[in-house]
């Protein structure tokens, strides 16, 4: 009887040595894992609020307590979303331009009404972000493909229809009259 005892505090006791170890085993893991620091815990948690920290710092000249990393990917991704608004804006008014002529019967003012302000809108991002001319003829081509996607789908039309490709040259570019009404002169 008192050897089941010895070896029930036996194992006991090796249990106790086991769970001691493993909770100092979690500490040093916590230890050697830091947590990030609050400036990035605030950009993971409210974006909002570190948007405004990081507004203020930089109005106080207080380069050290910015999240630099995190102001370098935001500021990369304001580049690359002025590209996409681009391509979607281009893509709706494109789109629209395939159903204006491939389906003159159903025509709308609805229809001509998105035309306008898609070409003002575009005038407009390209006027308030000239670094996007360079890219203009790549988003040109990509916003076709994706308004011609569109058209196909909303008219019903098959693909055969419509151009594969937005021009061959400005001169025989069947979109050249809707495009001159953005009057952006760096179309061509």
């Amino acid at each position: 009887m008192q050897n089941m005892g010895r070896r029930a505090i036996a194992s006991v006791a090796h249990l106790l040595v086991i769970v001691l170890i493993m909770t100092l085993a979690v500490k040093n893991t916590m230890q050697t894992s830091p947590s990030p620091p609050a400036k990035t815990r605030l950009y993971e948690t409210d974006f909002h609020t570190w948007t405004q920290k990081q507004s203020r710092l930089l109005q106080a000249g207080a380069w050290e307590q910015l999240d630099r990393e995190n102001l370098i990917e935001e500021i990369e991704s304001l580049g690359r979303q002025q590209r996409r608004e681009l391509r979607h804006q281009l893509a709706i008014l494109l789109g629209h331009l395939l159903k204006w002529e491939y389906q003159p019967e159903c025509r709308s003012r609805n229809w001509l009404a998105t035309l306008r302000v898609q070409r003002r809108d575009i005038a407009s991002l390209l006027k308030e972000n000239l670094s996007l001319k360079p890219y203009l003829a790549e988003a040109l081509a990509e916003g076709y493909a994706n308004g011609r996607d569109l058209a196909m789908g909303e008219t019903g039309l098959a693909a055969v229809t419509f151009p594969v490709v937005v021009c061959i040259g400005w001169s025989r570019c069947w979109i050249w009259g809707f495009i001159q009404g953005l009057k952006v002169s760096f179309w061509i």
